[in-house]
């Protein structure tokens, strides 16, 4: 129980603490205009009050992550905490303000126009295809794990397939409509459902029998029943609630919403700490309720969705719990609507489509949303193994450009570039090693060639010349 608690408060006190020096390294100026009100157009670029950004921010970054993530990192055993405790703090909530800060002071930019600016022109192209991969897998598999969680609940046996076309439609419906009125009016509500059913969660396990697993020396180490070894497997089971690429292609979604710049740290920072304790949560859950063995029967027939469902009724009863479900619902319903309309605009800009008309604006969301249908027919696993890898490159790839923004502004671009460095190796060893790469293992030879590889890459990126200077800042 005290590892759990520690790591909470660990995770507030790196708000309380490390955000402010964050903060004070970027300088947000208050009286600066900020693009929802010099670019308004009442469809994204829409000014909304700081505390339904937030919720909005929250809603979109989170998803089934860092809920699905943490179940299956549990699986690891309570070294998971380490890696979401100083993950989220040093590396997650530093990305997410970073880049909802450089995308305000660029006019709203997605990723991809970051990119271009700060890395060159040339990148700009491998950005697009990394961001509108990693969205497309996103949406996909927000759209698959919450129809599975709604079948669970629902007393009547409906086909699978309906509830996804279900999803589909709401989707459509909620991209053409103002940011507003999409997700300012329904948001809000959903941010309730979670927040109190997160709470419930966590307050019913430090008050049930069940035993919190303690970090100690005997237990720093894997313990996954797949003799799986911690490095690089937990860094991408776990990435939401530690560090997501994913958050990249959402935080400019909010920045073109904010009225104020110092309300970045609240919004961006404390956002991601905030997921950084529903993970703790769902973690501990998982670890306390069953053992490794039975954790992992049930991820292997039902997905994660099987574990939320036996955590919210044995944790909550049968009403409660099936609240607390619907709490995790909504996660992914809401990332999932804004990983389409991330990905709508980012495709718009990078075709030059000007989103100014229902017929524009229908002309790319209805065929990414064919291609998404016939992804839900792939395997769930299979979709979230090539999902970890485009998140945690894209995660590498906003750190980068945060460094370079940093780095030409003469401030401490140390702390992107050390936690990019760390991930990007983590990338390449990953994919030496795994099915989706060159299933080299992990013997001394992948991870030498790793550091080789990782070194020649930093080595090109600290080669890259851009026409951006401070001025152009």
């Amino acid at each position: 129980m005290w590892t759990f608690l520690g790591g909470i408060t660990l995770l507030v006190l790196g708000y309380v603490l490390y955000s402010r020096y964050i903060v004070s390294n970027f300088q947000p100026d208050p009286t600066r205009q900020t693009p929802a009100e010099a670019l308004r157009d009442n469809l994204d670029f829409v000014p909304m009050d700081k505390k339904k950004n937030a919720i909005i921010e929250l809603l979109n970054i989170a998803g089934t992550g860092p809920i699905f993530g943490p179940i299956m990192g549990a699986l690891y055993g309570p070294v998971a905490y380490i890696w979401i405790v100083l993950g989220c703090i040093f590396a997650g909530a530093v990305h997410d303000y970073m880049l909802g800060m450089i995308s305000l002071r660029n006019n709203g930019a997605h990723l991809p126009e970051l990119a271009s600016k700060y890395l060159g022109h040339r990148v700009k192209h491998i950005v697009n295809i990394f961001a509108m991969l990693l969205l497309l897998l996103v949406g996909t598999v927000f759209v698959v794990s919450p129809a599975s969680l709604i079948k669970s609940v629902l007393p009547w046996n409906i086909s699978l397939i309906y509830i996804i076309l279900g999803i589909f439609i709401y989707y459509l419906v909620s991209t053409v409509l103002p940011i507003d009125k999409a997700l300012g009016k329904v948001y809000p509500w959903f941010g309730a459902i979670l927040i109190i059913s997160t709470i419930a969660i966590g307050s019913f396990l430090l008050m049930s029998d069940y035993q919190l697993p303690e970090l100690t020396a005997a237990s720093l180490k894997s313990v996954h029943p797949g003799g799986l070894a911690i490095f690089p497997g937990m860094f991408f089971t776990i990435s939401c609630g530690a560090l997501s690429g994913f958050h990249a292609t959402q935080t400019p979604m909010v920045s073109r919403t904010l009225k104020n710049e110092s309300e970045g740290r609240f919004v961006f920072y404390g956002m991601m700490i905030a997921e950084g304790i529903i993970a703790m949560i769902w973690a501990g859950a998982s670890m306390a309720l069953f053992d490794g063995q039975t954790l992992s029967q049930l991820i292997a027939t039902g997905t994660p969705s099987a574990v939320v469902n036996r955590v919210a009724l044995l944790l909550l009863g049968q009403v409660f719990g099936t609240f607390a479900i619907a709490g995790v619902i909504v996660l992914p319903l809401s990332s999932g609507l804004s990983a389409f309309r991330s990905l709508r605009t980012i495709l718009a800009d990078y075709l030059n489509i000007k989103q100014d008309s229902l017929k524009k604006i229908l002309m790319i969301t209805i065929p990414l949303y064919i291609i998404s249908f016939a992804l839900t027919f792939i395997d769930f696993q299979i979709i979230w193994r090539y999902f970890n890898w485009a998140n945690q490159m894209t995660a590498v790839i906003s750190l980068l450009v945060s460094s370079r923004y940093l780095y030409l502004k003469k401030r401490n671009y140390f702390v992107t570039l050390l936690p990019a460095m760390f991930m990007l190796f983590a990338v390449v060893v990953y994919i030496l090693s795994e099915p989706i790469g060159f299933r080299m293992g992990l013997g001394p030879m992948t991870y030498l060639v790793g550091i080789v590889v990782s070194l020649v890459l930093m080595w090109l990126y600290s080669r890259i010349e851009t026409d951006t200077t401070e001025e152009a800042l």
